[in-house]
This record gives structure tokens, C-alpha cells and sequence, in this order.
């Protein structure tokens, strides 16, 4: 009897054990199976998605060659509409209308890509590397002027871009464009008080010459430059007239104290040098051999561009149609085309506050110096203004035939007299600048 109690016992203690097993069995299966189901849903729903997009970017490359078609077919047109208008009546109204949309520019705020203006800016630099090389090689620079690195950004991470930051030649704008590449933040660009190149470089170090030379080969390297007069002038209006720059008011004070003339009846203002007094100041610091400023130091000891070989030349005069081209040669699009605020928009022109453009006023500035004078200056720049294609011999019809000591002379010796010392002098100064460049 106790036996058959204790099996009826134990077969259901069995029983029990073996229904709780199969069910947890079950209910695993159960999970298992809707984890599967779940998985497959969202494999579907994620192919499902990139089909989508793929499928929703394709019509965006379409629409983009179908735009560059119309614009093609637009152009083709407007010519055709000119020609027939110039043939027909030579109408200037309707001409002048039709020019203005075959030569459109795409320098505005959407940034229309043109291939015509692609190569013509492509020809365009190509003559600017040619002309550079022939100077180059005419006077041999490449031996005497050797790879500077001081003033060299290089981002590694956007294809290699380099630059070299020619001071008072659209630098401020191209800071800006290099600070955005470092990361920053655009809003924060636009408060912050701390100067672009310190931001700079924070991000973008000094190179090492030895970076490069062999970075350089591979790179997108690229400068601006400037009419050299024209931009020491701007730095002269910029850090030295009328002492207003406080970083550099003890430099103007000394130029100040060193040339002023005080046996001459002149009042001894505090108010900076005089662009003459600068200019002065320049020659004697070139005579002594002393470093200049960057503002100021000439571009071919500077940037050695015949040591380091540019991809690209820009000019202040061609910059935004140039800095366009550089940034979609590099595939930077959509990050700096249209990013620059309205703000920075004067500095590109080089104007002043008042918003007269230093070339406009270079007359002016330039009528204070004699014809000796202009010699010695361009002694310092010559080699700037041959390198790049600059004209220098407008200036001689700004400054003054006579300096102050054949004016001096003229008035002791006669009319005469004073007019065959003039003669003689611009005779002997333009040999000797014709000679040869000097350092």
C-alpha cells in the first residue's frame, strides 16, 4: 500500500515537472520566433529606405544636367539674338541687353556652375604660372630665394589644400574661409572677438619646411596677390595713418620722430606718419637689411613662389571669380561657397570705412613723393610687380619730376640749371632701375 502511494507520488511530481519544462520550451520558441519576425521587418523597412533614397538623389544629378543644358541652350540663343540684332539695326539698347546675359556671371549668391567660364579662368591662371616661371628663371629666384614656410596654412584633410597668406591681399577673407575648414562654428566666427589668425592657428600650426616640400607635389596650393603699391598702401591706411592701430602706434611714433622734418616751419602733429615718411622708413629698413613687416614685406621673399611652384595665382582684381574656381577644385562647395556674411563683403573690395577703394585714392597718397624717391620704392618691389604683371611705370606720372634738394638747387641756380639737373637725374635713376632688380 505505502509502495503504491509513493510511486502515484512520484509519477506525478514527474508529470508537473515535465509540463513546466514544455511550457518554458514553448515560450521560448514563442520569443525566438517573434525576434526573428521583428528582425526581418526592420531588414525590409532599412532596404526599403535606401531604395528611397537612392531612388529620391537620382533626379537630383538629372535635374542638375538638365540645368546645365537649358543654360547651355539659353546662352546659345541670347548670342544668336545678338548677332541677328547687331546685323539687322545694330540696335545698342538691344545689344547691350543681350550681352549682359551671354557674359552673366556666375559669381552671384546661387553659384551657377559654367564650364565656359571654367576654362576661360583655367587659361587665364595657366598664363599667370607661365609668366610667373619666365621671371623666375630670367633672374634665377629659385636660387636665391628658397621655400619660406612662416606663412604657409596647410588642411591635410580637405585634399590638401594650401595656402599662403599674403597680407593685405583678400587675407582676412580666406582666414575666415580656413577657420571654417578648422571647424568652428560659423555663429561663433561672427561674435567672437578673438582674431581669425590666432583662431587659425590653433588649428593650422606653422609647417615645417620639410612638410612642405613634401606635401607640395600633391597639394592644391594656391596665393593672392596684389599690385604691390596698392597694397602697401592699404597697410600704410590700415596700422599706421593717424596712429589709430594701437598695436602698431609705437612703430608709427618712431617713423615719426626719425623723418620728420622740424626745420621746415611744420607743425609736429600726433597723428602718424606721413605716407611719405613711411615710404622713407622703407627704403631704410631695405638698405639696412632689416625684416619688414608682413604687412608690407615684398611677396617674392615672403611666399618664394618661384620656390614653391602654385597650383594657383589669384589677384584682388579677379578674386571672387579665382576663389571660386579654388574651392570647387578642391570639392569644398558646400562648405564655404555663400558662407561668408555680409559683413566681410567691404574687405574684399579693399575698401575703407568711408568706402572709397584704396586704388582710388593712390594718387593722392603717391603725389607726396618725388621722382628719387619712387626709385628707391620700386628698387624694394620691382621684382613683385614683374613676377605678377603689374604695371609700375603708371607711378611715374603721380609723384613729383624733382626732389627736395633739386628743387632746393634749381631755385639757387636758375631755371635752367634746374631743368637739366631734372633731366640728368630720371636719365640716371631709370638705367639704374632698368639694370636689374635688387633684393
Amino acid at each position: 500500500m505505502h509502495i503504491r502511494l509513493w510511486s502515484g507520488r512520484r509519477l506525478h511530481t514527474y508529470l508537473k515537472i515535465g509540463t513546466f519544462v514544455l511550457v518554458g520550451v514553448c515560450y521560448f520558441a514563442f520569443l525566438f520566433r517573434e525576434s526573428l519576425n521583428a528582425f526581418e521587418h526592420r531588414e525590409r523597412a532599412t532596404t526599403a529606405d535606401l531604395e528611397a533614397s537612392e531612388a529620391y538623389a537620382e533626379p537630383s544629378k538629372q535635374q542638375l544636367k538638365l540645368k546645365r543644358q537649358q543654360l547651355h541652350r539659353q546662352r546659345a540663343l541670347a548670342q544668336q539674338r545678338l548677332r541677328a540684332s547687331q546685323q539687322a539695326n545694330g540696335s545698342s539698347a538691344m545689344a547691350e541687353e543681350v550681352q549682359n546675359v551671354v557674359s552673366a556671371s556666375t559669381l552671384n549668391p546661387v553659384y551657377e556652375y559654367s564650364e565656359e567660364l571654367h576654362s576661360r579662368t583655367e587659361r587665364e591662371l595657366k598664363l599667370r604660372r607661365d609668366h610667373l616661371a619666365t621671371v623666375c628663371e630670367r633672374y634665377k629666384l629659385q636660387e636665391k630665394y628658397p621655400p619660406n614656410p612662416w606663412e604657409f596654412f596647410i588642411s591635410p584633410g580637405h585634399n590638401n589644400l594650401v595656402w599662403c597668406n599674403v597680407f593685405k591681399a583678400a587675407s582676412s577673407t580666406w582666414m575666415y574661409y580656413f577657420n571654417i575648414l578648422a571647424g568652428y562654428d560659423l555663429k561663433y566666427l561672427q561674435r567672437t572677438e578673438v582674431q581669425p589668425l590666432e583662431l587659425a592657428r590653433q588649428r593650422f600650426p606653422r609647417p615645417e619646411l620639410s612638410e612642405l616640400v613634401e606635401l607640395l607635389p600633391s597639394a592644391l596650393s594656391f596665393l593672392f596677390v596684389r599690385d604691390p603699391f596698392e597694397r602697401i598702401l592699404s597697410a600704410y591706411r590700415n596700422k599706421l595713418e593717424g596712429n589709430r592701430n594701437s598695436f602698431y602706434r609705437a612703430l608709427g611714433t618712431k617713423i615719426v620722430h626719425r623723418y620728420r622734418r622740424r626745420g621746415m616751419n611744420v607743425v609736429f602733429p600726433r597723428c602718424g606718419p606721413t605716407f611719405e615718411e613711411f615710404v622713407r622708413f622703407l627704403i631704410q629698413e631695405h638698405a639696412a637689411g632689416n625684416r619688414f613687416d608682413e604687412h608690407w614685406a615684398p611677396v617674392y621673399s615672403f611666399c618664394t613662389p618661384c620656390s614653391v611652384n602654385f597650383t594657383i595665382i589669384g589677384k584682388t582684381e579677379t578674386f571672387q571669380r579665382d576663389s571660386e574656381f579654388i574651392i570647387r577644385q578642391a570639392g569644398l562647395e558646400s562648405l564655404l561657397l555663400g558662407k561668408l556674411p555680409r559683413r566681410k563683403l567691404r574687405k574684399i573690395g579693399n575698401q575703407a570705412r568711408s568706402g572709397v577703394k584704396s586704388e582710388e585714392l593712390i594718387e593722392r597718397y603717391f603725389a607726396e613723393l618725388d621722382r628719387p624717391t619712387l626709385d628707391q620704392l620700386l628698387n624694394i618691389y620691382r621684382i613683385d610687380f614683374e613676377l605678377f604683371d603689374y604695371d609700375y611705370l603708371k607711378y611715374y606720372n603721380m609723384v613729383h619730376s624733382w626732389g627736395l634738394e633739386q628743387s632746393t638747387a634749381t631755385a639757387k641756380s636758375g631755371p635752367r640749371a634746374g631743368t637739366e639737373t631734372q633731366i640728368t637725374t630720371a636719365a640716371t635713376t631709370s638705367l639704374r632701375t632698368a639694370a636689374a632688380p635688387a633684393d
